[in-house]
């Protein structure tokens, strides 16, 4: 991968010396890629998108119109000189129009965005995953594999999210137990933990392997594993494992043994795949029961 032109260039598009293109990118109207830049095979960058410098984008990627990929972090907002700043994205990325994602983060393959999601420095974000429209993750952010994010999610610094974590819409993650203040502590989503549409978890905050927030809680105790809370303040009213399905009232969590869409055992089933895995890979689920 040693091109120095894309296959196929829009109007008024800008490219600096020492950008190195795959084969079969295209590039549409009004682009800015700017130096040190790799793009790798069969990428698709729609108008009016800026590529800065240092971001490297995986092959069979495709890029929004009015995205800013590789954003500038704050020092150069206050010296207006570049530092070495690096952005990684892996393989098969969709990052849909509007969307701002800073530099010094890594992100996996498979990486998906709805439209206008922010994407804050110093971030990393695991393979396969999906944030939603408007979402907004702050810096210093942890976020594991196979994690789904949907729309108008909040994530403060410091938040550490695990493997298989569902959030579900206007969800807000906060880290400052005494605000206004300096002294951030991140939530923790441990493993196949769930948290439904509106709910609020307080700082510092875990919320353990495999539990459930409803809908609307204000979580400001730790949620043990396979609890179901629920409230403000929330509180434990059930166990996942009891919970019937309203359509044919069979169970239905954990979920991980009743759904498979989008998952690495989409094609078989979970307890098959978990037990094709390292134990080192299973400890760090948590599933004590299954080891």
């Amino acid at each position: 991968m040693d091109k120095k032109t894309p296959e196929k260039k829009g109007e008024n598009c800008i490219i600096t010396d020492g950008v190195i293109f795959g084969n079969n990118v295209v590039l549409n109207h009004n682009c800015i890629i700017e130096a040190g830049v790799t793009i790798g095979d069969n990428t698709y960058i729609d108008s009016n998108t800026i590529i800065r410098s240092g971001v490297t984008i995986g092959k069979d990627s495709f890029i929004g119109s009015n995205c800013i990929i590789g954003e500038y972090s704050m020092d150069f907002c206050i010296n207006r000189r570049s530092r070495e700043h690096s952005l990684i994205i892996g393989e098969k990325a969709l990052i849909r129009s509007g969307s701002i994602i800073y530099t010094d983060s890594e992100i996996g393959d498979g990486f998906q965005t709805g439209h206008q999601v922010t994407i804050r420095e110093k971030t990393w974000i695991g393979s396969h995953v999906s944030v939603g429209t408007l979402s907004d993750i702050q810096d210093n952010c942890s976020i594991g594999n196979y994690v789904r994010l949907h729309s108008n999610v909040f994530a403060g610094q410091f938040s550490k999210i695990d493997d298989f974590v569902w959030i579900f819409p206007r969800v807000i993650l906060t880290n400052d137990p005494t605000p206004p203040s300096e002294h951030f502590i991140g939530i923790h989503a441990c493993p196949f933990s769930v948290i439904a549409a509106g709910a609020v978890i307080m700082p510092g905050i875990e919320i353990g392997q495999d539990a459930l927030v409803a809908a609307g809680a204000i979580v400001t105790k730790e949620v043990n594993p396979y609890a179901v809370v629920a409230g403000n303040p929330a509180r434990i009213v059930s166990d996942v494992r009891n919970i019937k399905s309203r359509v044919d009232g069979t169970p239905v969590y954990p979920w991980r043994e009743h759904f498979k869409k989008y998952m690495p055992w989409e094609e078989s089933d979970f307890i098959s795949w978990y037990h094709s895995l390292s134990i080192e890979c299973k400890k760090k689920f948590g599933i004590e029961e299954l080891i």
